[in-house]
């Protein structure tokens, strides 16, 4: 049995100190979707892409988790979480554009390739906004990387959600496509 790395201990830790039932498997190494594909077990859940944003002044980070087998320009992505955060009185994000290596680090504590909503218990200050797609809403299960693309954490939709009200970070659903 391969080791498990500090981040998906500390993640696995968290989930079991707050009482969140998941399943979790390990797997070699898949830093992309293409690549994970090939290590996911038919589980039934709704694997996700995860992708880390930061507005243009650099000041606001976002990150928007939805349906692996769906892509998105990140032009219409930019105009729905505007409309989205202008909607809600907060302000807007501008133009987006992928956030470095070094804010995933700072912001999430987790490198390319292993970008997850598990990366908010990293997020002290709940600094980062998550958008998930609204499709989301009607799956059972849910999986993500443990903050390591070695893994894969296999969550019931509830089970996640309960874990985003313990976390704290603001979320909200939206229709991306």
């Amino acid at each position: 049995m391969e080791q498990i790395s500090e981040r998906q201990e500390k993640v696995l830790n968290y989930l079991k100190e707050h009482n969140i039932p998941f399943s979790c498997y390990n797997h070699p190494e898949g830093k992309t979707i293409e690549e994970a594909k090939r290590w996911w077990k038919d589980d039934g859940s709704v694997h996700c892409k995860n992708l880390f944003f930061r507005n243009h002044k650099g000041n606001r980070h976002y990150l928007v988790c939805f349906n692996c087998d769906h892509d998105l320009a990140i032009h219409d992505l930019e105009h729905l979480l505007k409309e989205s955060l202008v909607s809600k009185g907060l302000p807007s994000c501008g133009k987006l554009s992928f956030a470095s290596p070094e804010r995933m680090m700072r912001f999430l504590g987790l490198e390319p390739g292993s970008v997850s909503p598990f990366g908010l218990i990293n997020d002290t200050d709940n600094h980062v906004h998550l958008f998930l797609d609204a499709n989301l809403q009607q799956a059972d299960t849910l999986s993500f990387h443990p903050n390591d693309c070695r893994g894969t954490v296999v969550i019931s939709r509830h089970a996640f959600e309960n874990y985003l009200s313990i976390v704290g970070n603001t979320y909200e659903y939206i229709k991306l496509y």
